[in-house]
């Protein structure tokens, strides 16, 4: 049942208006290169990512099914991850409380956000689940073929993202609390450090491209952490919940990852949630046991309550605003104010991203800025030229688009970019801007030149 829900719930809304935000461009592209390229492409940034690409390569190469097949692999996660909720939850205190308990899951308006997402998340999240279930089977039985397949099973979702290694901190709390010997789940633990070790080698040389746009966890990522962490406490202090092995797994699965990813990154600021999206596994549980002590009627009706108040989120996170941009309504409007041979401007180069997924429609336009393109680089969005180059190249351009963050956001301090502004402002006239989701399409044409007694540019009407 909660594996039938995570699926109708995943299901709804799949496309989210025809839209797709700018991580999700990177899967679609990336995925989309042969795969000489993607592991050139991975030996430069994104090896954490680089299991999850190989596996949506082989989904496109099966089916190149647009936005559908690049989410349905999330909606089959986190319906696994839902039954795997349920599964433990069945362990803990029968099949009432695992129904519960993976509805619950099912229904967070997080579990649904990232069943619709082209990320690895919702992967990861199935994985640590049933990686769980195994370790409590583990320290039910007397056979090492449960730990081996922890051990495994692991290996593999610490391949798809390394901060799934996370929950073994929270397991071996889970030991300490329960005063259970470490000698199996060592050995299993100690394989599983040892397998992940080359990508935590890889990934942490390219950390710097990769998590360098990160700051440090906000006060409201802390307030947060700390809300989530109380409710937990709170649930686990109910009078019938008071089992000591309930209290013992969901609690430190809970709160030890994200507790250490966001401790840590006041040192190195590593912290986003969705890094560790299935500690909301142990939320789940503990609510699906209080739910469960309920009598039957009051427990499902608290379930339909709860999905009616959580309705509106429900709704929010179908939409291309529940996301940071729309890379479809920019591809759009570039492809609707676009001549063929205009020149393209990314503010900042990073932007670049917002077109790569559209091949087709880059190729009919002049990347002034471009110095080496992401496929022949082995990059995600290539280099860009020097700055004096840039200015030469926007100079002998008489129409061109540039693709801009919102209005209000930092501006990149570096060179390439404050040439790239000052020229416009000096040299360019802003003919017309279009506001998308996330972005903004701005035409521009030359200035004339009169000073030399030579018209460049014939203005936004004649441009």
């Amino acid at each position: 049942m909660p594996a039938l829900l995570a699926t109708v719930l995943g299901l709804w809304g799949l496309t989210r208006q025809s839209s797709m935000w700018r991580d999700e461009s990177v899967t679609y592209q990336v995925a989309h290169r042969p795969l000489g390229e993607l592991l050139a492409l991975l030996g430069h940034i994104d090896a954490v990512h680089g299991l999850y690409y190989l596996l949506m390569h082989a989904v496109f190469a099966l089916w190149d099914g647009g936005l559908v097949a690049l989410r349905l692999p999330s909606v089959l996660a986190t319906a696994l991850a839902a039954a795997g909720v349920g599964a433990l939850g069945n362990r803990f205190a029968g099949p009432r409380t695992g129904v519960l308990a993976g509805a619950l899951f099912a229904l967070f308006p997080a579990t649904q956000q990232y069943a619709q997402e082209g990320r690895s998340y919702a992967l990861v999240t199935a994985g640590v689940v049933w990686a769980s279930y195994l370790f409590l089977r583990g320290l039910g039985s007397t056979t090492r073929g449960w730990w081996v397949g922890y051990g495994v099973l692991l290996a593999v979702v610490c391949w798809v993202h390394e901060f799934a290694a996370l929950v073994l901190c929270a397991h071996a709390v889970t030991l300490r609390l329960l005063g259970v010997r470490w000698r199996r789940w060592g050995v299993a633990a100690g394989g599983v450090l040892v397998a992940v070790a080359p990508l935590a080698v890889v990934s942490a040389r390219q950390a710097e491209q990769q998590l360098g746009w990160l700051g440090r966890p906000s006060v409201a990522m802390w307030l947060a952490f700390l809300a989530v962490s109380a409710l937990g406490l709170l649930l686990s202090r109910i009078p019938p919940l008071a089992d000591r092995t309930v209290t013992a797994v969901a609690l430190p699965l809970l709160i030890v990852p994200p507790g250490l990813l966001i401790t840590g990154s006041l040192l190195k600021p590593w912290y986003v949630d969705r890094y560790v999206l299935y500690a909301l596994a142990g939320l789940a549980l503990l609510g699906g046991l209080a739910l469960a002590r309920l009598p039957a009627h009051l427990g499902k009706a608290a379930v339909c309550l709860l999905a009616l108040a959580l309705l509106p989120a429900s709704l929010a996170v179908r939409t291309p605003e529940s996301r940071k941009d729309d890379v479809v309504a920019v591809a759009q409007t570039v492809r609707k104010l676009s001549h063929p041979g205009d020149g393209i401007l990314f503010l900042p180069s990073r932007r670049r991203e917002w077109l790569m997924s559209y091949p087709t429609l880059y190729a009919h336009l002049n990347d002034l800025a471009l110095a080496r393109s992401p496929a022949a680089f082995h990059t995600l969005q290539g280099t860009e030229l020097p700055p004096a180059e840039i200015r030469t190249h926007l100079l002998s351009t008489s129409r061109l688009l540039a693709l801009t963050d919102p209005d209000g956001q930092p501006l990149d301090p570096f060179p390439q970019e404050s040439v790239k502004r000052r020229t416009l402002r000096e040299h360019f006239e802003e003919c017309e801007r279009v506001r998308v989701w996330g972005g903004q399409v701005v035409v521009y044409v030359r200035k004339p030149d009169r000073g030399s007694g030579v018209v460049r540019g014939g203005g936004c009407r004649g441009g």
